[in-house]
Order: C-alpha cells, then sequence, then structure tokens
C-alpha cells in the first residue's frame, strides 16, 4: 500500500483477510477474547512475528485490544466484517442471476434437443 494514500477500511479489512494466520486468529476470537500467548498457542512462529499479524487486524479494526491488569485481551471487532460481507453480497446476487439465466438458457437447450 502506498503511504501516500491512505487505504479504506474495504481495503484494510481484504488485506487483513488475506492471509490464513490471520484468519485463524480472527476464527479463534470468534469464540471469546484471548491474549498474545493464547493466540500464538497453534502457530509455530515467534511472538513477534504473531504481534505483527494483531497490529494488521488491530489497523483493519478487526480486533481491539482491552487492558485487564497485566493482561490485554484481544477481541475481535465485527463490524468491518459485515461491511466486506455487503460488498461481496452485491456480487454474489449479480452472480446468482447470471447463473440462473444460464439454467434457463440450458434448460431451453435442453428441451429442443428432447424435442428432436
Amino acid at each position: 500500500m502506498s503511504p501516500a494514500i491512505a487505504p479504506d477500511r474495504l481495503s484494510l479489512t481484504f488485506h487483513a483477510l488475506s492471509d490464513p494466520t490471520r484468519r485463524a486468529i480472527l476464527s479463534r476470537l470468534a469464540d471469546g477474547p484471548a491474549s498474545v500467548n493464547e493466540l500464538a498457542a497453534p502457530f509455530s512462529m515467534s511472538l513477534p512475528a504473531v504481534s505483527k499479524h494483531l497490529k494488521v487486524l488491530e489497523r483493519a479494526q478487526l480486533i481491539s485490544r482491552g487492558k485487564e491488569a497485566q493482561w490485554r485481551p484481544c477481541k475481535l471487532e465485527a463490524a468491518p466484517l459485515g461491511e466486506a460481507d455487503a460488498w461481496i453480497e452485491q456480487y454474489r446476487t449479480m452472480w446468482e442471476a447470471r447463473f440462473d439465466r444460464l439454467d434457463q438458457y440450458l434448460q431451453e437447450l435442453q428441451g429442443k434437443k428432447d424435442k428432436k
């Protein structure tokens, strides 16, 4: 991403979702808040590497970090996922309409074939 142009929230969301480790972290956080150590446990990577993934997720506003004494739990923030879903939905609707037209066309062809 170019430093001269600030990315929009949707771009940040898709960038964050582009990595399987970050998607796995979000899946874990769907079950509830977790510490960095808890999030890092399933991965064979260093805590600093996991922290970099968390920073990407924070920048996309997909997670937030709280403060409870010495514990800084990470929490899923679903609003950006809803925005991404809404954006994708418009394309899903378009593709469904195209597939419906294709299905209708194929049925017409099959009907013509059956009449012969």
